[in-house]
């Protein structure tokens, strides 16, 4: 391993698998994770890990993980590797993934080394790290999307966003004309992330960034709130969203699988909340909801 600098661990993992082993990736210290589509033979997950990591400790993990789901009855993952990758390899794979990415009417997402002609596009700069969220995976296009379009409906002064990640959702509505948005995330790495973005994009005036349980956060009463979180995280905090917002508000809820949508929905509607319109991207729901008009019991 002398002459290499990282850990390359290979899989390919059923889509309803996917964001649970990205999730083991981040917890087992991966420095990045891309997800791969391959027409007519799957996805594929790769995440990247220092040469400090063992890579046979690595594997065992992953092995441990897939074969409790397996029993539980999912569909077995296939190919998994552990394999070294020369630095330049890691560059090259790591880029090779992240190019700019059109989304809904105006949107264009970019990694920094690679920003094409704007093309009458407002175009996002994200740099791709630990924290979640550069475009490129369904669900934040799906939550792109349709922030773009209550924005233009609605004009909202503020926003919320719950989760921040890279600060993708929070940089995109200043860009479209929210004044002023609160990014919060209890993840540190993701709050640096987010704060860098900003500047990036030339936002950092109207984008707020804060370290803070979202689960602990003051109410806001905000006319506009975003959560790109998991399903069960959103079952979680469905008593407390109303309290963000002010009454009639929107919702909008990402990281849904499709086949979740309708559980998520329900836990919502039994605090007051009136399903406005959903939006599926590549197997993810993005869930618009408007808060209750009066405090719900």
């Amino acid at each position: 391993m002398s002459s290499s600098r990282f850990w390359e661990l290979t899989v390919a993992v059923p889509t309803d698998l996917s964001e649970g082993l990205t999730n083991l990736a981040w917890e087992l210290g991966a420095l990045g994770v891309v997800e791969e589509e391959r027409p007519g033979r799957g996805p594929r997950l790769r995440a990247f890990f220092p040469e400090t990591a063992a890579a046979s400790a690595l594997e065992a993990s992953v092995r441990q993980y897939l074969d409790g789901l397996r029993e539980l009855g999912f569909e077995p993952a296939t190919e998994l590797s552990v394999v070294p990758l020369a630095d330049e390899n890691w560059a090259d794979a790591w880029r090779a993934h992240f190019t700019p990415r059109s989304v809904g009417r105006r949107l264009l997402i970019t990694p920094p080394w690679d920003t094409p002609a704007a093309d009458g596009r407002i175009v996002i700069t994200i740099e791709p790290g630990r924290a979640f969220g550069t475009g490129h995976h369904g669900t934040t296009a799906g939550c792109l999307e349709a922030l773009e379009g209550v924005i233009d409906r609605d004009g909202p002064r503020r926003m919320v966003d719950l989760g921040t990640g890279s600060g993708i959702l929070a940089i995109a509505a200043a860009r479209l004309g929210v004044p002023a948005v609160l990014a919060v995330d209890d993840d540190p790495d993701a709050v640096a992330s987010a704060v860098a973005n900003a500047a990036r994009n030339h936002v950092s005036d109207r984008v707020r960034c804060v370290l803070a349980d979202a689960g602990r956060l003051e109410e806001t009463h905000a006319p506009l709130v975003v959560a790109n979180l998991l399903s069960a995280a959103h079952r979680r905090f469905a008593p407390q969203y109303g309290r963000f917002l002010l009454p009639g508000g929107t919702l909008l809820l990402g990281g849904i699988l499709d086949g979740e949508a309708a559980e998520v929905g329900s836990a919502l509607g039994s605090h007051g909340f009136v399903p406005r319109q959903s939006l599926s991207v590549e197997g993810w729901t993005t869930l618009e909801l408007r808060a209750p008009l009066h405090d719900h019991a």
